[in-house]
């Protein structure tokens, strides 16, 4: 990945004190609903700046997909009141072009336009010459490299003020939160850009609006810049994801709620002690690889039955047991069984591997 080029976001938001938090709601549906929101956020005085969906990309045609032109004007109303930025999603060019003449102050741009190049490459040609923050979600799916060209795409067309949103990951069995958030992703992307602030979007996550505390600290725990939460004046009466929305008085005692962790501190007997585990990590770490190691020595072994007897690499009925016993296995030893069904999908992954490698070296 290429070196992006940012400057901090609390600088440029005139932020003294972390977390960053956008709020507002999934979609601007009306003028009195986009005030009232504003001004009961702006009562909280812990939000940055102001969220709202002027165009909602919906799965299905007939949904309520954003009412357009007349919500941006009422957006930038509701900021102009309550003397916060606003940002609103955008999907193309000409939602750049509209946003920016309505005087829209930052925009963002969603999972669902993160995922195609083309997409992203048309925002970043309509941004060239505009200083002004852009926020970037992740892909639906959890590719990093996607992110990071979205990311640098944006970056190349000279926006500085960048940030990444990580708003969880598509998943066919995603539970108990809508989008599952994959901090692994998080980190990878932290590690190839060590100087991009990322903010987390617990509502998307979640899903649903108890949850999304749980979600909020868990991103603050791994040290993220900040939070972006979908909030409405009545939730329950949302034209979209009423679900994972809350009141800005739920906000406030959310926010007011979450614990602040230090990344470092001083204390001698702290770091003896977190030395003394970390090394306990190590040795148990290397004993792990030795194991896999083992492993895959009689992996390739049962390559070479496999080969001589001409049996087909992968074994269904083999696999589905390996997993029902691994996670019983895991129940019996108060292990997370979801955890341990990605881990041993990883772990076949890697022997079906050695077992083709195996196929092909006897071919050969």
């Amino acid at each position: 990945m290429n070196e992006l080029h940012c400057s901090p976001l609390h600088n440029w938001l005139g932020i003294e004190s972390a977390p960053l938090l956008i709020a507002g709601p999934c979609s601007v549906e009306s003028e009195e609903q986009m005030m009232s929101t504003a001004r009961e956020i702006a009562a909280t005085k812990l939000a940055s700046a102001l969220r709202g969906g002027v165009w909602k990309p919906r799965t299905k045609p007939g949904t309520f997909e954003g009412i357009g032109l007349p919500a941006l004007k009422w957006l930038k109303q509701a900021g102009r009141e309550t003397s916060l930025p606003v940002i609103t999603e955008v999907a193309n060019a000409l939602h750049v072009e509209e946003a920016l003449e309505a005087g829209i102050d930052m925009l963002w741009i969603g999972a669902r336009t993160t995922v195609n190049p083309f997409y992203v490459q048309e925002i970043a040609d309509a941004l060239k010459g505009v200083d002004i923050p852009v926020m970037v979600k992740n892909p639906i799916h959890p590719e990093v490299g996607l992110w990071a060209g979205a990311l640098e795409r944006i970056n190349n067309a000279g926006i500085k003020k960048l940030t990444a949103i990580h708003r969880g990951f598509y998943a066919y069995q995603s539970h108990p939160f809508r989008n599952e958030p994959k901090w692994e992703v998080f980190f990878e992307l932290r590690r190839l850009a060590p100087g991009l602030p990322i903010i987390c979007d617990p509502s998307h996550i979640a899903g649903k609006r108890d949850l999304i505390r749980e979600v909020c600290q868990s991103a603050l725990d791994l040290g993220m810049d900040g939070l972006m939460i979908e909030t409405h004046v009545t939730p329950e009466k949302a034209l979209s994801d009423a679900e994972q929305q809350i009141t800005p008085l739920v906000l406030k005692e959310i926010i007011q709620s979450l614990e602040t962790r230090h990344e470092l501190i001083d204390d001698e007997r702290f770091i003896a002690r977190l030395e003394e585990l970390r090394s306990e990590i190590d040795v148990l770490d290397a004993e792990l690889l030795e194991i896999l190691k083992r492993r895959i020595e009689v992996v390739e072994k049962i390559g070479d039955v496999k080969e001589e007897n001409q049996v087909t690499i992968f074994q269904m009925k083999r696999w589905f047991k390996v997993l029902n016993d691994r996670k019983k296995l895991a129940r019996d030893l108060m292990l997370d069984k979801e955890t341990v069904h990605e881990l041993f999908q990883l772990i076949h992954k890697y022997s079906i591997n050695v077992q083709i490698k195996v196929q092909n070296r006897e071919k050969a």
